[in-house]
């Protein structure tokens, strides 16, 4: 085969070419491939699959690639990475054999189950299988029960589902575990030479009340020249997790923790993550800092990088230390209000440099003893949240723009940087458009005037009625955040430079920062060739994960919205679409969709996606984002995480308050048609 290379390093010939991308298998059993950059997905029928999954990353050969004019097909080559290993079905056990069936709208190949694998399933069990491998001689995978579900709490049972599909193992096998016991918590005199010694330096912890796990602390103390000291100490998770460790491969395959209203699915054992490296009050610990020295105009004198040995002397919730900045009274109160000084001028600072003041709602479900929602609070960024965000993002910056000066060769080296790309002009129009249409104009004549007019629209928003949906808007107009070794800089922070160094005890990224940052202190560069592929396996993962906290958080709401069914509420319109429009109540937060076949009784409606509204084609009335309606629940469906709401029209309100509810009749009639506009002619 005349083999030759294309220009981005695929191999091609006439015939066929191998490209990279995600396996989508539809619920008819067809699968296609999507490869980015590319336009059209490739087909792949199900006898093509090979040993692929739904959702797996993959090698496809394209057999069709010159044909221009047909749908190009292809065939599964290899498998380059699994979506999942773990999978939730049913058990079917005959006399001879074992076989697992998944469940989920993807169809699946049946897992053979060895008999001294079945840890105890019986027949019709609904459980959790393990995939273990799937050779080319085997005609089916092969697999483990590691799990029975039983139904006796539903809610964990959905939970543990919306694990599972995104991707992310339940639980660390033995091996893992084993690994992690094995690890000493012993503050050695061997390793106490190779770092810097804090213990003596005050030094303390600011997190949520409930946190079980504090990977940063902060440190203060006055100098003999008038500045501060100030470090930023972060749990040291690389000095026990080393480089192809078990540990290491288990922790990189989750590539971040899950966190959903009633639990936390962990990136590491709990040993390691809540203790080992836990920055516990009172406890020695081994930790990674960037320590400052700061004037009082906050003006950096001085930057180190490097381990630390630090005693935590105290652990501060959010809630305390909010207290101590507004009554400025309380323990180590006078530190506190340095730093929150401090951090104060160092976010004036970002935002005249261009970062952009988005803000956004924190909304936590109260739960009973079994994780029953109960009650919904609302948690917003205070002085106190903010205080630690800035000095955190400051030692993030910090190591970013350290480690890009450093070259091989005159080449940086392969690091993970978060990055946030410019905002695309042409996906900002509509939003712009939109702002003007609600009296606020936008400059666009580069990043800089962009970030300007987003942070003036903000303020201007504040206590409107058009804050939330402005608010959501802009930042669905924004890029996603990633990992990258391509430093294009961070926009929304407006840092030319910024990677993520503080939280590696729930993100991996983090892991990989610290590991490049000490091979550097070393002087014994760590070249990672495979630094872009795993940057793009945490992006991957981060967004997975992202996804299963929304889904969560979505079966929270339903089942909390189950005890209001057929009530009234309050509610903003939150999202609009051709099939109707999502409103989210004032008093929960909770979000229901409208559906247009539910309005056809009054109008028939049309998308106006300009306008992020439906307009009636008769009447012309407008349901658009960001305007107050009054909903009524009508359902609230469990399985498919959904809540339908129905429409209350302002008649049927009022004539509820005055008689009872009013017929649809009645209501249709605020429905007129719109007065015909008279054209005059010369």
């Amino acid at each position: 085969m005349n083999k030759q290379h294309t220009a981005n390093g695929k191999k091609k010939s006439s015939q066929s070419e191998i490209l990279r991308g995600k396996l989508e298998i539809s619920r008819s059993g067809m699968g296609f491939v999507i490869v980015e950059d590319r336009e059209k997905d490739i087909l792949v029928k199900p006898n093509d699959f090979g040993r692929a999954f739904h959702g797996d990353t993959v090698k496809v050969q394209v057999m069709n690639p010159q044909d221009k004019s047909k749908r190009p097909e292809g065939k599964i080559s290899s498998v380059v990475e699994r979506k999942q290993t773990e999978f939730i079905g049913n058990i079917s056990i005959k006399e001879k054999s074992a076989f697992f069936i998944a469940g989920g709208n993807s169809p699946m190949p049946d897992f053979h189950i060895d008999f001294s694998r079945l840890n105890g399933a019986k027949d019709g069990d609904r459980v959790v299988a393990k995939f273990l491998k799937w050779d080319k001689s085997d005609k089916k995978p092969e697999g483990e029960i590691i799990a029975v579900m039983t139904a006796e709490n539903e809610a964990d049972m959905a939970m543990k589902e919306i694990i599972v599909h995104a991707g992310f193992p339940l639980q660390f096998d033995d091996a893992v575990l084993k690994a992690a016991d094995a690890l000493l918590p012993n503050i050695s005199r061997e390793e106490l030479k190779k770092r810097k010694d804090c213990r003596d330096i005050l030094t303390f912890t600011i997190d949520p009340v409930d946190a079980k796990d504090f990977d940063d602390a902060i440190s203060i103390r006055n100098l003999d020249n008038g500045n501060y000291e100030i470090g930023v100490h972060i749990a040291d998770v690389s000095h026990f997790v080393t480089p192809g460790s078990i540990i290491d491969k288990a922790a990189y395959e989750r590539a971040t923790s899950v966190y959903l209203p009633d639990r936390v699915n962990p990136m590491l054992p709990e040993k390691i993550s809540n203790e080992l490296c836990s920055l516990r009050p009172n406890e020695d610990k081994y930790t990674f800092s960037v320590v400052f020295q700061i004037n009082n105009r906050a003006e950096i004198k001085h930057k180190w990088i490097g381990r630390t040995v630090i005693h935590s002397n105290h652990r501060f919730s959010y809630e305390e230390v909010q207290k101590i900045i507004e009554t400025e009274d309380g323990l180590h109160n006078k530190p506190i209000l340095l730093l929150d000084g401090l951090a104060k001028q160092f976010r004036k600072e970002r935002f005249d440099n261009g970062a952009i003041n988005f803000s956004s709602q924190e909304v936590k479900f109260k739960l009973d003893e079994n994780g029953k929602p109960v009650g919904i609070m609302i948690k917003e960024s205070r002085d106190a949240n903010k205080l630690v965000e800035e000095f955190m993002l400051l030692a993030n910056r910090t190591v970013a723009e350290y480690v890009s000066k450093i070259k091989v060769n005159k080449e940086p080296i392969p690091f993970s940087y978060r990055t946030h790309e410019d905002p695309d002009p042409e996906k900002l129009k509509p939003f712009v458009a939109f702002a003007k249409k609600c009296g606020y104009e936008f400059d666009m004549t580069d990043e800089k005037t962009i970030a300007k007019s987003f942070n003036n629209l903000l303020i201007e928003v504040k206590g409107t009625t058009e804050e939330h949906v402005l608010g959501q808007l802009g930042i669905r107009t924004m890029a996603k955040a990633k990992y990258t070794s391509e430093n294009v800089g961070h926009y929304g922070l407006g840092f030319e430079n910024y990677c993520h160094f503080t939280s590696p005890i729930r993100r991996y990224p983090d892991v990989m920062v610290h590991r490049v940052m000490q091979s550097i202190i070393d002087k014994n560069l760590f070249i990672d060739k495979a630094m872009e592929e795993k940057n793009k396996h945490c992006s991957d993962k981060e967004r997975a994960a992202m996804e299963a906290e929304r889904a969560s958080n979505k079966y929270k709401q339903v089942e909390f919205m189950q005890q209001f069914l057929g009530e009234e509420f309050e509610g903003v319109i939150s999202g609009v679409s051709g099939f109707g429009f999502w409103v989210e109540t004032v008093a929960h937060k909770c979000e229901g969709l409208v559906s247009i076949k539910d309005l056809s009784f009054y109008d028939d409606f049309k998308q106006d996606e300009a306008d992020y509204s439906l307009i009636g084609l008769r009447s012309g009335r407008r349901f658009r984002m960001g305007d107050h309606v009054t909903i009524k629940v009508v359902a609230a469906n469990l399985d498919k995480r959904q809540l339908d709401y129905e429409w209350v029209t302002e008649v049927e309100g009022k004539a509820k308050q005055v008689k009872g509810r009013a017929s649809k009749d009645s209501a249709k009639s605020i429905f007129k048609p719109p007065a015909k506009k008279v054209i005059k002619t010369k």
